[in-house]
C-alpha cells in the first residue's frame, strides 16, 4: 500500500500539478493537519482513494469550511484495507482557541478512543498533529509533544505514528525516529510517500519502507 502523507505546508510541485502521478498512485492519503481545505480537496479530487485527516492547531477554520470529500478521523478509529488507523489532532495548548489541548485534556481524548473496549488493540497507524514528548518535539510550549502519546505507544505498539507540526525550517529537523516502543515516528512535513507492503497481519509490524521525494 502506498500512502501519501502531508502536513503543515502545501507542496507547490504537487499543488501546481507538476507531479500528479504521485497523487494518482496513492492508495491512501493522510493529512497530519494545518493544511488549507482547498489543498486537501485538490488531493482527494486528483486521487482515486480516500483522504483521512486530523486537525492541526491552525485548523479551527475547518469548523466553518471543512475539506469536502475527506474523512475526519480526529478522535476516531478508522479501518481501511485491513489497517487500523486512529487520529488525535491538535497541539499543546499555548493560548485560547480550538484544536489545542492540555496534557490532561489529551489524556481524556485517548480514553475516549478506547471506547468500546479493545478498540485500539492491533492499532497499525496513529495519526497526530503534534509529536510525542521527547520524540521529535521542541522545547517551546507551542511545539512540545504530549507525554500521553508515549504511554499510548508503549501500550499498543502501532507500527507508525505520523505527525506534523514541527517544520523543517525550525532547525534540527529529523524526519523519522524509532520510539522506545518500536513504533516508527515520522514527521510528515511537507509530504512523503510511505510504502507499506501488504503482508499477513502477523508480519505487518516488521515491514516498512519510506521514500521521500520520488
Amino acid at each position: 500500500m502506498r500512502i501519501l502523507c502531508v502536513a503543515d505546508e502545501p507542496d507547490r510541485a504537487i499543488w501546481d500539478g507538476a507531479v500528479p502521478e504521485r497523487i494518482r498512485e496513492a492508495d491512501l492519503i493522510i493529512s497530519c493537519g494545518d493544511l488549507p481545505a482547498a489543498y486537501l480537496e485538490f488531493l482527494v479530487t486528483m486521487a482515486s482513494c480516500p483522504l483521512l485527516y486530523v486537525e492541526g492547531n491552525h485548523d479551527g477554520r475547518y469548523a466553518v469550511r471543512p475539506p469536502e470529500g475527506c474523512e475526519n478521523i480526529d478522535g476516531k478509529v478508522f479501518t481501511y484495507r485491513g489497517l487500523k488507523i486512529a487520529g488525535l489532532g491538535g497541539s499543546m495548548r499555548y493560548k485560547d482557541g480550538p484544536c489545542m489541548y492540555t496534557e490532561k485534556e489529551m489524556k481524556k481524548r485517548i480514553t475516549r478512543l478506547r471506547i468500546p473496549p479493545r478498540s485500539l488493540e492491533g492499532l497499525d497507524i496513529l495519526v497526530t498533529h503534534a509529536p510525542p514528548k521527547d520524540c521529535g518535539d521542541m522545547e517551546d510550549l507551542p511545539h512540545q509533544g504530549f507525554a500521553c502519546f508515549n504511554e499510548l505507544l508503549d501500550r499498543y505498539h502501532p507500527s507508525y505514528l505520523l505527525h506534523g507540526h514541527v517544520h523543517r525550517s525550525y532547525g534540527g529537523f529529523v524526519q523519522q525516529r524509532v520510539h522506545r516502543s518500536g513504533t516508527r515516528v515520522i514527521n510528515c512535513y511537507d509530504y512523503l510517500q510511505l510504502d507499506i507492503p501488504d503482508p499477513p497481519a502477523a508480519e505487518r509490524r516488521t515491514l516498512w519502507h519510506l521514500i521521500r521525494g520520488c
